[in-house]
């Protein structure tokens, strides 16, 4: 169900077909009128603006309405914080109270009309702040955040009461943080700290915590937005805003829900065109975390396959841990762009060597064997019974002399090496101390990633305390797994933006010649028949098999003879979901007999089932391929989903699909292709030739386009199954199921 913090999310198909032909009336992007540029041929907006929040980040004015300095009482600890923040960033500070002269010795203002000038910011701690918030809108506030709980988090009463908020600030100039928010955006960050920062999002302010506290590693903060329940700002809105500050080296965010999926995708690909690496916990992986999350926030948590496929094809980094979220968004900022995709694994023990080595290649991480010469090297300063290969195996880091920098040296000069990765799995010193020097060392002169992890559960060793958290040019881990994981997706993200193009620049905006043909075919709230369906899928320039569609056992033996044997023969009839399963399928067939017995056998079946037919289908007979399965659905959070995947009859069981968010392009298409499990089916097998790919991608762009175009007209499709023919031979739909909204 929709919780009051969503707005439409599937705008009218043919409303937007209207606008996207030039018609004037329609939808709006921002509160202005959509331009054809501004949406694509669904409705849906291709640009997002990006909000100016600098006022509510550093605002010059400051009111704090319900502000109390009496002890004991909540707002009174609030209203403190906020005091002391307005002092830090400068900002003229007005508590506001109907009967106390004066808050903390600052003199207050009776009511927001008595506001002596149209503030940056205030923030609403009064129970009922639906009355305030409407005074503030008057007033021309810029900004507000509602403390308060009690809305659409709670259920049918809270979600209306948040709409009664939204609206209000809808009519208005005012955009408001929250409800049920807190002060994190107000702590007080560390102004000492240099290099890139990470912008902190959450919708759980606890749950920002550990990212916020990396201040005290060294690791500079810029923002933290709490989002509460978006019912006006959403993470959407900080997401652009964070992507184009210059400070802001990586965005973090802990996620719940989104407000809209469209906005949050704009804005991922704002971070992704300006190279920003997106890094995110979403919690809803299973029902239990979905429900929680849904009665914590009030928003739609999506279906998880869909939020993963949105955050793959936009390049959004997915964690699951807050300590990966810390580690992977800490190294993104850091680190500069990779030289090489090598992995050395650079360690005092051969068996921490060899441990290493495997979990990191079970990571996805390449670790090249170095070369006979850079070993030779090596082994001036390592023994020759040690492996130097990868992972080089030192024996114990020389400590009396220079040799050990000479080592990590001649790893990171090595062209192959883009990464070294060193585990000390506990101290030892001297050895681990002089080890670590040598690596911080050795990372001031060079602009290839070192990572150390620190294993010792301590953490208290000067040799980390110190040394490694001293280095901003060092990676310091306490984990293997947080290392390997931040370092994949340090490699993923910089492949991922160098090859990255916009799929909203490309998106279609006017409608094809194939969309007045479907319109013709479609029954709304109806299924439609196979053999409608395939129509369906012939107006989109997807090829089906020779067949005809007949209502008589003579008409079918002719058919047959037209379609060429051997043939196949389906019933076909708009309340027919699963043929097979009925016996409603008969293959094989070679003589006007055969076909004859099949059409009876079918009818009579069809009777028997009770289920009406709109005749019977002669087919020509498609056996050399791989089957596949092509589809569409509707999720909540992002519209029309494009669905590919191997399995054919057997595709419920084996569920190896992938899912793609329209837009998107060729590239796209390959990359979901890409992460099948079964891929090697489609690459060739066991003798068997490889498949027509690129006719297996036209057709997802093909069904991308009519699901753009059709919008919610075309609630479901499925064909399956699509068989996929040797290469050069294309892909023919054996089969197609639509469903009409």
């Amino acid at each position: 169900m929709l919780g009051s913090t969503h707005g439409t999310l599937t705008t009218d198909s043919r409303r937007a077909r209207a606008i996207a032909c030039g018609e004037r009336s329609g939808p709006t992007v921002h509160g202005r009128p959509a331009q054809v540029g501004d949406i694509d041929v669904s409705g849906r907006p291709l640009h997002a603006d990006v909000p100016d929040l600098d006022r509510f980040f550093r605002p010059h004015s400051l009111a704090v309405i319900g502000a109390s300095d009496t002890e004991g009482q909540p707002r009174t600890g609030i209203t403190r914080q906020l005091a002391d923040w307005a002092e830090r960033v400068g900002a003229r500070l007005y508590p506001v109270h109907p009967s106390r002269p004066a808050v903390f010795g600052i003199p207050c203002v009776p009511s927001v009309a008595d506001l002596p000038e149209q503030v940056d910011l205030a923030v609403v701690l009064v129970g009922d702040p639906l009355p305030v918030v409407e005074e503030l809108a008057d007033a021309k506030a810029r900004f507000a955040v509602v403390f308060a709980s009690g809305f659409a988090e709670t259920g049918p009463e809270g979600e209306a009461a948040q709409r009664r908020l939204a609206a209000a600030v809808e009519r208005s100039g005012l955009r408001l943080l929250g409800p049920n928010t807190n002060l994190n955006a107000f702590e007080r960050f560390r102004d000492d700290l240099q290099g890139p920062a990470i912008a902190l999002i959450t919708q759980s302010g606890h749950q920002g915590r550990p990212v916020f506290a990396l201040q005290e590693l060294g690791i500079r903060l810029s923002h933290w937005a709490p989002t509460g329940n978006e019912a006006d700002l959403e993470t959407a809105d900080f997401l652009s805003y964070f992507a184009e500050r210059p400070e802001v080296g990586a965005i973090a965010c802990y996620l719940e829900g989104l407000k809209d999926g469209r906005s949050f995708l704009l804005a991922a690909d704002r971070a992704a065109r300006r190279g920003v690496p997106v890094v995110a916990v979403k919690v809803g992986r299973t029902e239990t975390g979905a429900r929680t999350a849904a009665s914590h926030t009030g928003k739609l948590t999506g279906a998880d396959a869909v939020v993963d496929a949105a955050f793959r094809q936009f390049g959004v980094i997915r964690v699951d841990g807050l300590d990966e979220l810390q580690d992977t968004a800490a190294l993104l900022a850091r680190a500069r762009p990779p030289r090489a995709d090598g992995v050395v694994v650079y360690s005092i023990s051969g068996g921490t060597g060899a441990h290493v080595a495997d979990l990191a290649t079970e990571a996805g991480l390449r670790l090249p064997v170095l070369s006979e010469a850079r070993q030779a090297r090596l082994h001036q300063w390592i023994p020759g019974y040690l492996n130097v290969a990868n992972p080089v195996d030192n024996g114990g880091h020389p400590v009396g002399d220079e040799r050990g920098r000479k080592i990590i040296d001649a790893i990171l000069d090595d062209p192959e090496v883009g990464v070294l990765i060193c585990p000390i799995t506990g101290p030892f010193p001297p050895l681990s101390d002089r080890l670590v020097r040598d690596l911080v060392d050795a990372a001031e002169r060079t602009d290839k990633l070192v990572c150390v992890v620190w294993g010792s559960p301590v953490g208290t060793e000067p040799a980390y305390r110190e040394v490694l958290l001293g280095s901003s040019r060092v990676a310091t881990f306490r984990t293997v797994g947080n290392c390997l994981t931040a370092v994949r997706a340090h490699l993923a993200h910089h492949r991922f933006t160098t090859a990255y193009r916009s799929p909203f620049d490309e998106a279609p905006r006017t409608p094809s010649p194939s969309y007045r043909k479907a319109q013709a075919l479609l029954r709304p709230g109806q299924q439609l028949s196979e053999h409608a369906a395939k129509q369906l899928l012939r107006a989109y320039g997807i090829r089906v098999p020779r067949e005809q569609l007949v209502t008589s056992a003579a008409a079918a033996v002719r058919a047959a003879g037209l379609v060429g044997y051997p043939v196949v023969m389906k019933a076909s009839g708009a309340r027919i979901a699963h043929k097979t399963e009925l016996g409603l399928v008969k293959i094989g067939l070679t003589s006007a007999s055969q076909v004859r017995d099949a059409y009876r056998e079918l009818t009579d079946i069809a009777r028997y089932e009770d289920v009406p037919l709109d005749g019977v289908l002669v087919c020509q007979m498609v056996e050399q391929g791989v089957e596949t399965v092509v589809g569409v659905s509707h999720d909540d959070l992002f519209g029309p989903t494009v669905t590919v995947g191997l399995g054919g009859v057997l595709v419920e069981v084996l569920r190896d699909t992938a899912v793609g968010i329209p837009p998107f392009g060729e590239e796209q298409a390959r990359d979901m292709l890409a992460g099948l499990r079964g891929r090697a089916l489609l690459d060739g097998v066991r003798g068997r030739p490889p498949a027509d790919q690129d006719a297996l991608v036209e057709v997802v762009l093909r069904v991308q386009r009519m699901a753009l175009e059709l919008g919610d007209r075309l609630a479901e499709l499925d064909i399956n199954p699509l068989m996929v023919l040797p290469q050069g031979q294309g892909a023919v739909a054996l089969d197609a199921l639509a469903v009409c909204g």
